[in-house]
């Protein structure tokens, strides 16, 4: 390799690109603030190169997470994740990518970078600290942000600690952006599968009044009866 550089990995990037997957990123991306340029690029192809260069330092991941083009912010996020999952990382590396994360938070512009390293870059971070920044990033204004909240206690709920992601699912539980009911009702489903009592707890509470969506995604490993159960209050 010529070296672990963004202008390096840009370089391999822009012969991966194809029209047919252009027109496929550009049906599901979420605008949610400035518009982003995109090349096309498999996601599997964009991992694979990702993992090539997942040595690459820390300013130059931050060149990536700065650029204009979606696939290089993915990128950053991925060489990102595959840092703080590495057993070999420093206590002082995983640190400096989590104050990355944060700090270029609007850069990680899509549910799809969130999901790909919050739980490992944040959630793993956390999992021996204090809490207290995801229940601020729960209150946000910024939809990733929020998404960020609850997706990072993923790494906790592995770890068999759920109760951040129930507190944090009731602060958001009636949110008005669906990618945030979405992933409401997907991790109370993970961590219901910890302890279901916790799952059927928050259901009682608030089945009755959370968006359906959310709903479905939260019930969808019960049983037939809890499920019609539950979604019968929603009638």
């Amino acid at each position: 390799m010529k070296g672990i550089t963004a202008k390096h990995f840009f370089e391999e990037l822009s012969p991966l690109r194809t029209k047919k997957e252009l027109e496929n990123v550009q049906r599901y991306f979420r605008y949610e603030g400035v518009k982003s340029k995109f090349l096309g690029v498999r996601m599997s192809h964009l991992f694979r190169l990702a993992k090539q260069f997942a040595q690459m330092p820390l300013p130059e991941i931050e060149k990536l997470l700065n650029s204009e083009f979606y696939e290089a912010r993915v990128g950053a996020v991925s060489i990102m994740d595959f840092q703080a999952r590495d057993k070999k990382t420093t206590a002082d590396r995983k640190k400096e990518l989590f104050d990355l994360y944060l700090l270029k938070h609007d850069r990680i512009d899509n549910w799809d970078m969130v999901d790909r390293s919050a739980p490992s870059v944040v959630g793993g971070y956390l999992a021996d600290k204090p809490r207290k920044i995801l229940y601020k990033l729960a209150k946000s204004k910024n939809v990733w942000e929020r998404r960020t909240a609850i997706v990072a206690t993923y790494f906790f709920i592995k770890q068999g600690d759920i109760d951040d992601t129930f507190n944090i699912a009731e602060i958001l539980v009636n949110d008005k952006h669906d990618l945030i009911n979405k992933a409401v009702g997907s991790w109370v489903r993970e961590a219901g599968k910890r302890d279901e009592q916790k799952l059927v707890a928050f259901l009682n509470k608030f089945s009755a009044t959370m968006p359906r969506i959310t709903l479905r995604y939260a019930i969808e490993k019960l049983g037939k009866a809890q499920k019609e159960h539950y979604l019968s209050l929603k009638k």
